[in-house]
């Protein structure tokens, strides 16, 4: 019998050594247990495969018989514990007093005491909702950070998926998740920094069809995307519904930041660029590379900007557009001004 049980010590630690699953490992003992009662029920007394095995028929099945009662014991203490937690899963939680639980109110506290935002800047973020579009460079740390500040309803859309070449620089994103939807990885990041906020993926592409009622869902638009012609379709949707673009732009070693709003008397994209530049101008991170931290420098501001417009603190870039040398480090503003005749804007009424 002492063979065997080497023998069983032997294959379990070979099955740790090679990682192998639990199962697996239970499924070899039993074939061994297997092969020692048919030994044992088959061969002469006298065969030396049965004197080497050990014991007799007897002790074998007693054997198998105290290890079945434990294996079932085990299996319904495991039938046991998963039911109780079923059941105390299905109780209905109290919702808590007031607008944030007293876990939300230490984790915002740094906010809260700001006397910028403080508990109704905090209160105003828990009930914004705000669509960032683009999962990628500027999408990441706008996310990150959005999440951070308690945002209650975070859209994105976005239709790549995240490949080994954006981990330079798409901070939300990870190793393992290459080929994973980006705004599926981007929901896996953001849950992990605050389960308190809502996310809403949108692994599709966004199109004129979609736009406008997809931004009447949101109090603002964060416009992290690398293409003209999508930035333009962004600006028309948002025009068309009144809504604010917080928007962002790399390329290379220099980002800007502003706030398009004409419905709150600041001017549009089309004002400012009416139209798209010449080839070879506006060039993609692809094209062009873009150095690592830029988008985490201009996405923060995006979030900065974001946070400030729903709490109402400070002075936005609405109407000032922020250019940012990160080679020279130097940064510069831009005064903006609305055109009367926008081919998009030009009969909205501002404030």
């Amino acid at each position: 019998m002492i063979f065997v049980l080497v023998l069983a010590g032997m294959l379990w630690g070979l099955g740790y050594l090679m990682k192998t699953p639990y199962r697996a490992r239970f499924v070899m003992l039993g074939v061994l247990y297997l092969a020692v009662v048919a030994v044992q029920f088959l061969l002469p007394l006298a065969h030396p495969l049965r004197q080497a095995t050990g014991g007799s028929l007897g002790e074998w099945l007693f054997v198998g018989l105290l290890a079945g009662v434990v294996l079932a014991y085990r299996a319904g203490l495991n039938t046991l514990r998963a039911r109780a937690g079923r059941e105390a899963a299905a109780v209905p939680v109290a919702a808590p007093k007031g607008p944030f639980s007293d876990e939300e109110l230490e984790r915002y506290a740094r906010h809260i005491t700001l006397r910028e935002i403080g508990g109704a800047g905090q209160r105003a973020l828990k009930e914004a909702r705000v669509l960032v579009v683009g999962a990628g460079g500027l999408g990441a740390p706008v996310l990150l950070y959005l999440a951070a500040a308690g945002v209650g309803r975070i859209g994105v859309i976005d239709a790549d998926v995240v490949s080994l070449s954006n981990l330079q620089r798409q901070v939300i994103h990870t190793d393992a998740r290459q080929g994973m939807p980006k705004v599926f990885s981007a929901e896996i990041s953001i849950k992990a920094i605050n389960p308190h906020v809502e996310l809403r993926p949108y692994h599709r592409m966004l199109t004129e069809e979609i736009a406008e009622a997809l931004f009447a869902e949101y109090d603002l638009i964060l416009d992290g995307t690398d293409s003209f012609a999508v930035r333009a379709m962004i600006n028309r949707a948002a025009v068309a519904t009144s809504r604010p673009v917080v928007a962002g732009a790399i390329s290379v070693w220099e980002g800007q930041v502003t706030i398009y709003d004409p419905a709150r008397g600041a001017p549009c994209m089309a004002c400012i660029f009416p139209k798209a530049p010449a080839p070879g101008l506006s060039a993609t991170c692809a094209e062009t590379g873009v150095v690592g931290a830029l988008p985490g420098v201009i996405g923060a501001m995006m979030a900065m900007e974001a946070v400030k417009r729903i709490t109402g603190a400070g002075q936005g870039l609405a109407g000032r557009m922020l250019i940012h040398d990160a080679l020279m480090g130097e940064s510069r503003e831009i005064k903006l001004a609305r055109r009367g005749d926008c081919p998009v804007c030009g009969e909205v009424q501002g404030d």
